[in-house]
């Protein structure tokens, strides 16, 4: 994609995971960050049918530890992965689409524990390169979630 057709993402977006049902999750947009990482809890690696797969569960939304995503998706890699605190975890690499407002792509992600966290995923540089640039003053630009309408 050229660089006059980037998107132009908020350091906050709306994003959806298709493939685990998730239509909207709050994710940090993060330049800093080479990998994009998902919350994940429970991971359990299995083969199945020759192929190397994890399943895991995940609490999509901040503050809400009631409701539990359990989602299965083949391996693309195991790495060793250098937090912003610089702690070095072993992480389960993932491949997935990526949904923000009508676009979709598949992105890497890897599978950590942030339940300490502001934000459910974080969406790292590399998710993003050639796609979109990051305006920092602003905050849901592409990936507006819905609001529901209240009834009267």
């Amino acid at each position: 994609m050229p660089a006059n057709q980037l998107l132009t993402f908020g350091w906050r977006e709306w994003v959806g995971l298709p493939e685990f049902g998730i239509s909207a999750i709050k994710a940090k947009v993060d330049t800093g960050a080479r990998t994009s990482a998902l919350h994940a809890f429970e991971v359990r690696s299995f083969s199945a049918g020759g192929r190397s797969r994890v399943e895991f569960k995940m609490h999509p939304r901040q503050n809400d530890n009631d409701t539990v995503i359990v989602c299965v998706a083949d391996v693309v890699d195991e790495r060793t992965v250098t937090d912003s605190g610089g702690h070095r975890e072993q992480r389960w690499v993932i491949r997935t689409d990526l949904c923000i407002g009508p676009h979709t792509w598949p992105i890497e992600i890897t599978l950590t524990a942030r339940d300490d966290m502001r934000f459910r995923m974080l969406l790292g540089r590399t998710a993003i390169k050639g796609r979109a640039q990051v305006d920092p003053s602003r905050s849901y630009v592409v990936g507006k979630k819905r609001r529901k309408k209240k009834s009267r």
